[in-house]
């Protein structure tokens, strides 16, 4: 996304911030794509989205490889392969796009991020198997700032690291634990237009959301384990934030998408068992483009579905927010 665009969307934020939330409406399915195989389009347990301009980039923990689509989902490119040379996986999780297209890779059980320009080119990669600084144990999801600064979930290690975009190791927050700042296998993160850092814990134990500062001070947290309420889980997986800031999450275990406030407000949620349009099976990561749109990685489904935001302005169309912000 360019710089110039990036302040546009920041700037919808800021006039939305002061907004009331009106009555949410569910998000309309629009389109999928994919089926089980290994052929261009098609998925072994798609793990990981991210949107760039008009990119789709899907990352397959079963294929070892990432997949490019446009928005309307046609395939456009793919690289990766099983291994340990620069551009192979094992089992790869997380996937982010930052300002400049570059994409990001949690490359899971190799214990790296890897680094690619937007076509799949190499560009570099940190990280070996350790709990010492910038040495990860399953780091499964990592985000990228509007600084460029590269947060990635360190999965058995129960802490968040954070890097610069060349890898050198800044800082870290977290151990094991259920107290405010602490985790128990934490599964997806996310950034804000503001900079803060949103995780989820995947394990039941510690189940919900919490939000920090971009330099790991705790800030908020909210959510617990269950099967329907709102804000509960049945382990919570991918984050996204869109343009309003509002946090999406991928309760993988409930089959779901639900939505909050920046603050942790509920404000609704989407999606049932099952294969059919707008329902889910293990869903596991999302993202969010700046109309608004939610993709969702429908692992079992081997399947991407993509949702619009239809009427509602606090799921963050740029136009509808603003529009609020004036009400």
């Amino acid at each position: 996304m360019p710089v110039i665009l990036w302040a546009v969307l920041s700037l919808g934020v800021l006039l939305g911030a002061s907004s009331r939330l009106e009555a949410a409406e569910a998000p309309v399915f629009i389109r999928q794509w994919g089926s089980p195989g290994t052929a261009n389009g098609q998925f072994q347990a798609p793990a990981g989205v991210a949107v760039w301009a008009a990119n789709v980039f899907v990352v397959e923990k079963g294929g070892n490889r990432i997949q490019d689509f446009d928005t309307s989902g046609a395939f456009v490119t793919k690289w990766g392969s099983n291994g340990t040379g620069p551009g192979q996986f094992a089992s790869p999780y997380g996937i982010a796009v930052d300002l400049a297209g570059n994409v990001y890779v949690a490359d899971t059980n190799r214990n790296r991020v890897q680094v690619f320009s937007g076509s799949g080119s190499f560009i570099r990669q940190w990280g070996t198997f350790g709990s010492a600084d910038g040495q990860f144990n399953m780091p499964i999801n990592l985000a990228v700032d509007g600084s460029g600064n590269v947060f990635v979930v360190d999965t058995q290690n129960h802490r968040v690291q954070k890097f610069s975009s060349a890898g050198a190791f800044i800082s870290k927050w977290g151990s094991s634990g259920t107290a405010d700042g602490q985790f128990v296998t934490p599964y997806g993160i996310a950034t804000d237009a503001q900079g803060n850092v949103f995780v989820s814990d995947h394990d039941n134990s510690n189940a919900g959301i919490q939000k920090f500062t971009n330099d790991g001070a705790f800030v908020a947290r909210w959510g617990s384990a269950g099967a329907s309420a709102p804000g509960e889980f049945g382990n919570a997986a991918g984050l996204a934030v869109n343009v309003a800031g509002n946090v999406f999450v991928a309760d993988q275990g409930n089959n779901r998408i639900q939505v909050f406030t920046n603050a942790g407000q509920y404000v609704l949620s989407f999606g049932a068992s099952g294969s059919a349009a707008g329902q889910f099976n293990f869903p596991t990561g999302v993202a969010t483009d700046a109309s608004g749109n939610i993709y969702v990685a429908d692992q079992l489904n081997d399947r991407v579905q993509v949702f619009g935001p239809g009427s509602t302005p606090a799921l963050g169309a740029t136009w509808g927010w603003v529009k609020a912000s004036y009400r």
